[in-house]
């Protein structure tokens, strides 16, 4: 039985460091597939669980040269990246020679230490403080790919050498060089230091997200109040959670009401009321009163756990781009030194020193820097991936984010994405009146009933009376609303509740009703006190036809008549409604260059009817769920890369059949488990947000590339000429990495239109 795992693995310092080790992994019979993620220092394996287990997987990472702990989603906050006791005595170390480099430029040369307490400094650096980088490069060797240390302790070894060499040669008037050595192993521990920092704060989203659950809590037990450690929480307990407070577990609020926010996880800011029988969520902050709530799910159990469970797993997968980075790790060390044994060469037999010559080799050697190549893509992936977390949007790996980046058509289902997945009325219409009906003037009356309040905003959709005045036709409608909702409030048929739900949203007050008799197929009849026998259902049932040319509306929606004692009152025209925010999503889209397609298994008629509204061309109704596969097959087919957003198990298909897709939180399971990625706020104004992250984010990748190999195509030749030193070149080396992360924290301030 296949098992996945995730570790945490210390000891990496470059990208040839992560490809060594998953070449090492993937090699073993019993692994299904690994990767290593060198930004987030993590590896992910696949393993066949009757042929191995998670400790002798550690213990085959260990043989590699790495040390390998079990990885979490909840790092604890003191894992932070700290300058430890090293750092800080190598930069003390490089203060002197820092001073003494500054006099040189001034020709100051007084300023700079005597050889014999440079060689003392330069002694402890490169026997003492330098060892990880040793230990680090011989592992790296033993493993058959050399890493970014071998390139150091190649260059100030060879220069702290040459350095002793001069000094203790007789008669030799040479100069000694140790302020390179010393200064180069500074300014790189310093960028690993500062690279170290960024990957584990700056880069990673799981640490702002840890933040969100309070460390202690407010408990009741036996009736009393306690604050308590969130830890000594379990599930059952009644919490309190006050005004500016957040929750600590996911939980029913048994008393108390309130207002809280759950951005964190939907990305939508607006506040969800919250009362007795609410659902409360971990994480969740109470914007206004007091919640008493029974925890139900605790840690990693709650949403916010999932989530950060799913965010720490995808930022660790590797995206198909990074392959770029993986191919130039694999030569790029053997290459350097190939370079820098040439540089030391063809320097030496051009100019006839030797001094020269090994400057120009080890500052080859020192500008090299596999570690921004590394960076390059995950660091953008991790960014990436916490800015769609931010926005709601859930991505289940690298690779997804990558292919969504590409999408140039969308497909769209229409019921439940689209819609709001229930009928609503969309129209109403009041036959011509033949004699007075019985009625209760006034009764119930509100602000609602005026005109505006029966032109629901759909073609035809105006309350349709003619030769009668406003006022009369306000009455009336009243009238039908009164009556049809209260024979529908015997009924369980969602065309029966939404004209209910309608009713009472008016204010209109709904009489009792005696009699009921449902009509199997046909409609429900009732007695309304001083009005008489009330029927409800379809046009036929209550003797009405409907005049033609009432509008789209009529043609595709579900008819509801109202007639009473056999005279036809009335009739709705229930339809699916739009979601608010469907039709500045689908223009988004379109405005970006997207084509949109509506894919459904309603009529054709309705499907159109939708589509009108929003401006889609490409509508297509009566579609099967192989219908669907096989027209994203086709649209693929044609060179298009295809998004299909849906939410029933009837898009499972489709949404596998896609080059990525997107499934609606709290939608079916399959469609979930097949979909590449979920949007919390079930929006596609969300999935727009989520294509433009991944644009974005594919975009920095490509500029951190660039950066990268620019940087080595520049530096290395500018170095084997002898433009740069080999103390410049160490920190320019450190800020390469910097450079690349730097620019890959700009995707946090990306707008998203």
């Amino acid at each position: 039985m296949q098992q996945k795992i995730r570790y945490h693995i210390d000891g990496m310092t470059c990208q040839a460091c992560a490809s060594r080790l998953e070449k090492v992994l993937n090699k073993k019979p019993f692994i299904a597939a690994a990767s290593v993620n060198f930004a987030s220092e993590e590896a992910q394996i696949t393993y066949d669980a009757s042929q191995t287990d998670p400790t002798a997987l550690a213990a085959l990472i260990a043989k590699t040269g790495f040390s390998a702990s079990i990885s979490t989603a909840t790092p604890a906050p003191e894992d932070a990246a700290h300058p430890g006791w090293r750092l800080w005595l190598l930069l003390a170390i490089n203060l002197p020679f820092l001073v003494g480099m500054a006099g040189m430029m001034l020709g100051r040369h007084d300023w700079m230490l005597p050889p014999w307490a440079q060689l003392a400094l330069a002694s402890v650096v490169q026997l003492w403080l330098a060892v990880p980088f040793y230990k680090s490069a011989w592992a790296s060797i033993k493993g058959g790919l050399a890493n970014m240390d071998v390139l150091v302790t190649l260059g100030t070894g060879a220069i702290y050498l040459y350095s002793l060499y001069m000094m203790s040669a007789p008669h030799s008037h040479g100069h000694v060089y140790f302020e390179a050595g010393v200064m180069v192993i500074g300014f790189v521990s310093l960028g690993k230091y500062l690279e170290q920092r960024s990957k584990k704060t700056s880069l990673n989203s799981l640490g702002l997200l840890l933040q969100l659950t309070p460390r202690q809590v407010s408990r009741q037990r036996d009736g009393v109040w306690q604050t308590v450690p969130l830890d000594q929480v379990q599930i059952g307990d009644l919490l309190r959670a006050n005004h500016g407070e957040r929750i600590a577990a996911d939980g029913i609020v048994e008393s108390g009401s309130g207002w809280t926010d759950e951005s964190h996880l939907t990305g939508e800011s607006r506040p969800e009321a919250k009362a007795p029988g609410s659902r409360v969520l971990a994480g969740a902050l109470v914007s206004d009163g007091s919640l008493i709530y029974r925890a139900e799910q605790l840690g990693s159990q709650t949403l916010l756990g999932d989530m950060m469970a799913a965010l720490a797993e995808a930022q660790g997968s590797k995206a198909p781009i990074a392959r770029i980075a993986d191919r130039a790790a694999a030569i790029f060390v053997p290459a350097v030194v190939a370079i820098a044994v040439a540089t030391f060469a063809l320097t030496w037999a051009l100019q006839g020193n030797a001094t020269t010559a090994l400057m120009h080799a080890v500052a080859v050697l020192v500008i090299a820097c596999p570690c921004a190549l590394g960076l390059a893509t995950p660091a953008a992936i991790m960014v990436g991936m916490g800015k769609a977390v931010r926005h709601g949007i859930w991505y289940k790996d690298a690779a997804a984010m990558e292919e969504a980046a590409r999408v140039d058509t969308v497909v769209l289902d229409k019921t439940g994405t689209l819609t709001e997945g229930r009928p609503q009325i969309a129209a109403v219409w009041l036959a011509e009146e033949k004699s007075p009906l019985p009625c209760e003037a006034g009764e119930g009356e509100s602000a609602h009933e005026k005109d505006e309040a029966y032109f629901m905003g759909t073609e035809g959709g105006g309350v349709k009376n003619r030769g009668a005045t406003a006022d009369h036709t306000d009455e009336r409608s009243h009238e039908l609303y009164r009556l049809a909702a209260a024979v529908e409030q015997n009924a369980t048929h969602p065309l029966a509740r939404a004209i209910v739900a309608a009713t009472t949203a008016r204010g209109i007050a709904i009489p009792e009703t005696a009699n009921a008799k449902t009509d199997s197929g046909a409609g429900i009849r009732a007695d309304v006190a001083g009005v008489g026998t009330v029927s409800v259902g379809k046009p036929d049932y209550c003797g009405l036809t409907l005049p033609e040319n009432l509008g789209d509306v009529w043609a595709v929606a579900s008819i509801v008549a109202v007639a009473v004692n056999g005279h036809p009152l009335g009739a709705f025209a229930l339809a699916d409604a739009l979601k608010a925010d469907s039709q500045a999503a689908v223009a988004r889209l379109q405005a970006h260059g997207i084509a949109v397609c509506i894919m459904s298994g309603d009529n054709t008629g309705t499907v159109a009817w939708i589509a009108r509204q929003l401006g889609i061309d490409d509508a297509r109704g009566d579609m099967s769920p192989r219908d669907k596969a096989a027209a994203i097959d086709a649209l693929k087919a044609a060179g298009k890369t295809v998004a299909m957003v849906g939410d029933g198990i009837n898009d499972a298909p489709a949404l596998a059949a896609a080059n990525v897709s997107f499934a609606m939180k709290d939608g079916a399971d399959i469609a979930a488990h097949t979909a590449s990625a979920t949007l919390m706020q079930h929006s596609v104004n969300q999935l727009v947000d989520a294509l433009l992250i991944s644009r974005a984010t594919l975009q920095n990748i490509r500029q951190n590339l660039f950066f990268a190999f620019i940087y080595n195509i520049l530096g290395i030749p500018l170095a084997a000429l002898g433009y740069l030193n080999p103390i410049i070149a160490g920190a320019a080396m450190a800020l390469s990495s910097i450079s690349v992360l730097g620019n890959a924290l700009r995707l946090k301030r990306a707008r998203i239109d």
